[in-house]
């Protein structure tokens, strides 16, 4: 017994270091590790913000490619304004709809656990209806059992009797 428990030690600690041994560096392995090591792009959630980023950032290169003038300062800040303005616009729009939205939302469940809850007293009454009818069953079911046993027990007396 202690020589199979030493050689099963033996035997995990031997696939243990197999198992994490490093494999060596190849030219593919390492492009396929930067290619793991690099994140995907993240998809844009708005596009109307990622298009606003762009254009701030296509601005921002221009300005530094050359000196602007005041009036084209001035013009600029307004441009961007504007876009900002049209930005907030377009999410108050969208809450907006997100907020009728989450009413009828809201609404439509209400009506749901209304009827679920008319359902649920429905099913209880016709459980406790059938349990009433089983219930008349099983009397009369005794009921006739009872009358044919004092019938049977009758007959069978009466015919005694008529022997003697």
């Amino acid at each position: 017994m202690r020589v199979v428990v030493q050689s099963l030690l033996g035997f995990s600690l031997l696939c243990s270091s197999v198992v994490w041994a490093e494999p060596t560096a190849t030219p593919a392995n390492n492009t396929a590790q930067i290619a793991a090591a690099t994140p995907p792009p993240k998809p844009s959630i708005l596009p109307a913000v990622a298009g606003a980023n762009a254009i701030v950032q296509n601005q921002a290169q221009a300005q530094e490619n050359k000196p602007l003038t005041a009036e084209q300062i001035i013009k600029e800040k307004a441009s961007q304004d504007a876009k900002v303005k049209a930005l907030v616009k377009d999410q108050a729009t969208r809450l907006q709809q997100l907020e009728k939205a989450n009413l009828e939302a809201l609404a439509q469940n209400q009506e749901l656990q209304l009827k679920n809850d008319n359902l649920g007293v429905q099913v209880q009454v016709l459980q406790s209806e059938q349990s009433a009818q089983m219930f008349l069953y099983g009397a009369a079911t005794i009921a006739v059992g009872v009358l044919l046993g004092f019938l049977i027990a009758s007959y069978i007396y009466t015919k005694r009797r008529r022997q003697w």
